[in-house]
């Protein structure tokens, strides 16, 4: 009897779960019939950010909270930028998203939306201070910097990543914050966009390496010119493929930096 009854349970199981999938289905098509249509092709469908985390904040009388986000860690050249945003509640931009979702057009329209309607800073780590701190201490620098240089002093911060900021208040960390917090994606254009036309900028400076085109990342494009020319005063100097060029370049900068590096190590292991 019991075998029976277990059998029969477990038919009723897939029936179960296609009633449910299909009033999902129905009710996506009754709201946003753009996204039913990609769900219909096979396409997976990901959520833009929402401000469900500022909005519980502000129910709790906590104002005003601020998003930051980098964009350049990845780079060969140029500095890495901070951005910190705060949202105005009344006046959010449509189609806030992470930047990476976006097209540089839609980047460069919402940049303008978000400056005209929220509290913006942005804050430079140099290619010297990433040399010199390495590339995280100096994200992690220049977007405490950038927190600091809003109009208004935040009373809670999100930040991307897994490392909290050293503010003055509160501050949250979101893995993935810029595909999840609406605060943290307007951060991430606001960075994304002003570094894009820095790097244009830099182009113009230093012909020939293409910045204009991959804002410094290692493409191979990239890495030819970097290995035909050398480095230029924007690359940083101690990511391998710039160590490489300079050796071949300038090999004294780099029996240098050894020495500078064998000189600090026997500091350490002296205890000096």
């Amino acid at each position: 009897m019991f075998g029976l009854h277990s059998v029969a349970h477990q038919r009723t199981i897939p029936d179960m779960i296609r009633d449910k999938s299909a009033k999902k289905a129905k009710d996506l098509a009754r709201k946003e019939p753009k996204k039913a249509a990609k769900a219909a092709k096979g396409v997976i469908v990901v959520a833009p950010p929402s401000f469900r985390r500022e909005r519980a904040l502000i129910k709790r009388g906590v104002w005003p909270v601020a998003g930051c986000d980098e964009a350049g860690r990845g780079p060969l050249a140029g500095p890495v930028v901070a951005a910190a945003v705060i949202l105005d509640p009344k006046r959010i931009p449509k189609g806030i998203d992470d930047s990476k979702r976006l097209s540089a057009e839609k980047r460069e329209e919402l940049f303008e939306k978000i400056c005209a309607t929220s509290s913006v800073a942005v804050a430079f780590a140099s290619p010297a201070r990433i040399d010199r701190d390495n590339i995280l201490r100096a994200s992690l620098w220049a977007l405490k910097r950038a927190v600091q240089a809003l109009p208004e002093a935040p009373s809670h911060v999100f930040v991307d990543g897994r490392d909290k900021l050293d503010t003055a208040c509160e501050c949250e960390a979101v893995i993935g914050g810029d595909g999840l917090v609406m605060s943290i994606a307007a951060a991430s254009i606001i960075a994304k966009v002003t570094r894009d036309r820095l790097m244009c900028a830099l182009a113009q400076d230093c012909p020939g390496y293409g910045f204009e085109q991959h804002k410094g990342y290692g493409v191979p494009d990239h890495l030819e010119a970097l290995d035909r020319l050398g480095p230029s005063v924007h690359h940083r100097s101690l990511f391998a493929p710039v160590v490489a060029a300079r050796a071949k370049h300038m090999p004294w900068t780099v029996e240098r930096d050894l020495f500078s590096a064998t000189a600090q190590a026997e500091v350490d292991a002296s205890g000096v």
